[in-house]
C-alpha cells in the first residue's frame, strides 16, 4: 500500500507539473488505433456492413436488423480484446521491471500512470476557450471548444461555447480525473489502463447511430459499469470542494450544488454523466445541457440546473477551480485509504 501511495503521488504530481506533452504519443492514442484496427478486422470477419455499403436505405434497415446478433458478438469481442491487451501490457511491463529493481518498477508505474490523468490538459484546453471568448474571437472559441466536445460547434454563440466548455470540464472531472485515480488506487497500473481502454472505446464506438448501434453496446455498458462508483464519488467530492472554495469564490452556491445534484443527477441518458454536471451546475448557479447537435442531428436533452444568472466566460475558470478542488480531495482520500487502512 505504501508503494501504491507513492505511485499515486508520482502520477498526480507529474500531471500537475507536465500535463500532456505534445511531442509524446499518448497511450490513449495507441488504444484508439487498436480499436480502429480491430473494428475493421471484426467487421470483415463477421461480414458486417456499414450504412455506406448498403444499396439503399431499405437494404440498410434490413441488414441492420439481421446483423444485430453478429454486431453484439463482434463488439463484445472487440471490448474484451482491447481491455485485455491494455491490462496485459501494464502487467507485463510491471513484471519485467520488478525483475530489474523494485523501486524502478514503482517509479515507472507512476510515470506510466500519469499520462492517464487529465487535470492539467483539461485546464489548458478549456482555458483556450476562455481566452478566445475574452478576446472576442468567437470563431477561435468555437474551434477551441470543438477540440474538447463531441457536439457540433459551428453555430454556437458565446453562451453556447461557454456552456459546452463548462459541461466538458464538469463531466471530465469524473472520467478524466477521479475515475482514473480510483482505479489506480485500487488496482494500480493495470486498473487505470483497463479503465482508460473502456473509456476510449465508449468515446469511439459507444454511439447509438447507424454505424455503432449494437456494435458498440458492450463498450457502452462496460463504461457505464466502470463509472458507476467513480462518478458518484466525484460528485460528492465536488460538492465538498464547493463548500471549501466558497470563502474564496463568492459566486459559488454550496447548497445549490447539493440540491441540484439530488434533483438532476439522472438528467442524462447515461446513469453517470449528469452526476458531476449537476453538482457543477448547482455550484455555479447555471443551467447546463439541453438541446444540442451531434454530427448534424439535433438531440433533445433535459436541462440540468436552475438558471440563477446567464453563463459567462469566467464560469470556465470557476469550473476549473471546482475540478482542481475535486482532484486534490480525490488524491487526499486515496492516500488516506492507502496509508491508514491496513
Amino acid at each position: 500500500m505504501t508503494d501504491r501511495a507513492l505511485v499515486v503521488t508520482i502520477a498526480f504530481g507529474l500531471d500537475l507539473l507536465l500535463g500532456d506533452p505534445r511531442f509524446m504519443w499518448h497511450p490513449v492514442g495507441i488504444m484508439g488505433c487498436l480499436i480502429s484496427f480491430l473494428e475493421k478486422v471484426l467487421r470483415r470477419l463477421f461480414g458486417i456492413r456499414g450504412p455506406a455499403e448498403a444499396a439503399s436505405d431499405a437494404d440498410w434497415e434490413k441488414t441492420r436488423d439481421e446483423d444485430v446478433i453478429k454486431k453484439r458478438i463482434a463488439g463484445g469481442i472487440l471490448a474484451l480484446l482491447v481491455m485485455g491487451l491494455s491490462i496485459g501490457f501494464a502487467v507485463a511491463v510491471l513484471c519485467l521491471l520488478e525483475q530489474v529493481d523494485h523501486m524502478l518498477r514503482v517509479i515507472a508505474e507512476g510515470v506510466l500512470a500519469y499520462r492517464m490523468l487529465a487535470v492539467t490538459s483539461l485546464r489548458k484546453e478549456s482555458m483556450k476557450v476562455f481566452h478566445a471568448l475574452v478576446d472576442g474571437e468567437i470563431e477561435d472559441a468555437r474551434k477551441a471548444v470543438s477540440m474538447i466536445v463531441g457536439r457540433d460547434t459551428n453555430a454556437l454563440d458565446r453562451e453556447g461555447v461557454a456552456r459546452a466548455a463548462v459541461e466538458t470540464v464538469a463531466e471530465s472531472t469524473s472520467d478524466g480525473v477521479v475515475a482514473p485515480l480510483f482505479f489506480l488506487t485500487i488496482l494500480g497500473l493495470p486498473g487505470i489502463y483497463g479503465y482508460k481502454a473502456v473509456n476510449t472505446m465508449d468515446s469511439m464506438i459507444g454511439y447509438k447511430n447507424n454505424r455503432y448501434r449494437y456494435f458498440g453496446t458492450a463498450a457502452a455498458r462496460l463504461d457505464d459499469l466502470s463509472n458507476l462508483i467513480p462518478s458518484r464519488l466525484a460528485a460528492f467530492l465536488m460538492i465538498v470542494g464547493t463548500f471549501l472554495l466558497k470563502p474564496f469564490m463568492k459566486e459559488l452556491h454550496p447548497v445549490g450544488a447539493c440540491t441540484v445534484w439530488w434533483s438532476d443527477r439522472y438528467h442524462h441518458k447515461s446513469p453517470n454523466s449528469a452526476q458531476t454536471e449537476s453538482a457543477c451546475a448547482g455550484a455555479l448557479g447555471l443551467r447546463l445541457a439541453g438541446t444540442a447537435s451531434y454530427f448534424g442531428v439535433v438531440c433533445d436533452k433535459p436541462y440540468i440546473g436552475v438558471e440563477r444568472r446567464k453563463i459567462e466566460a469566467e464560469d470556465i475558470k470557476r469550473a476549473n477551480a471546482l475540478m482542481y478542488a475535486t482532484a486534490i480531495l480525490a488524491v487526499i482520500l486515496a492516500l488516506t485509504c492507502l496509508l491508514l487502512i491496513p
